[in-house]
């Protein structure tokens, strides 16, 4: 029996690397390469691409302490044009829009769809076509994560982003303990710094503790 309405759907639409993908965009050349975008003064990493975390670049570190992973890895590196990015973000919501009259903007790259209206068994399809929609529209590559709260999808989202769909559902799974249980407290959506110290000092490091 098919579910549609019954069960809240939200999907979060997120944009990967966002501000490496927009400049990607203009310079295919670094595509496949570690790239960092630092912050208007070019003081922090704000944005990097899979290659570059991979190399151990972390968000939001000083430029200065990962200028010598820079140099021996040839990181490409892009000072912050929010200009460009502002306008390739509202062309990603507006594509976006088409798929859900109901949609939040959360942050530049992100928003909340409400799927309501979807079925369950086509969900997965519908934000394949989602997610190949906005990549041949703005050729922003993006990771979908649907749930029933917008923390949860938030979760899959963070699931989604080491798949090679892209897309991940948490809908119609009765016992997500142990998907929660894989994902770092400091991975859970308003856990910051501080409050990571502080539920790791209580015994608590990860979202099926934190639950």
């Amino acid at each position: 029996m098919s579910s549609t309405k019954c069960t809240k759907k939200i999907a979060l639409v997120d944009c990967n690397s966002f501000y490496v993908s927009c400049e990607r965009l203009f310079n295919p050349s670094i595509n496949k390469k570690p790239v960092v975008v630092l912050s208007s003064n070019d003081g922090c990493v704000i944005s990097r691409s899979i290659e570059a975390k991979n190399l151990g670049i972390k968000m939001g570190e000083p430029y200065f302490k990962v200028k010598k992973i820079v140099k021996e890895n040839s990181v490409k590196i892009f000072s912050t044009n929010f200009a460009l990015y502002g306008d390739i973000s509202r062309r990603v919501m507006k594509t976006l829009r088409q798929f859900s009259p109901q949609m939040e903007i959360y942050s530049v790259d992100e928003a909340f769809l409400n799927l309501a209206s979807v079925k369950n068994e086509d969900l997965l399809e519908h934000c394949y076509k989602i997610r190949n929609t906005v990549l041949k529209w703005t050729g922003i590559p993006t990771s979908i994560g649907i749930a029933k709260t917008k923390t949860l999808s938030k979760v899959a989202n963070h699931i989604a982003k080491k798949k090679k769909s892209g897309v991940v559902s948490l809908i119609g799974i009765e016992n997500i303990d142990p998907i929660l249980e894989k994902v770092d407290i400091n991975d859970v959506w308003g856990v910051g710094r501080q409050l990571t110290k502080f539920y790791h000092q209580n015994g608590i490091y990860n979202a099926k503790q934190l639950k």
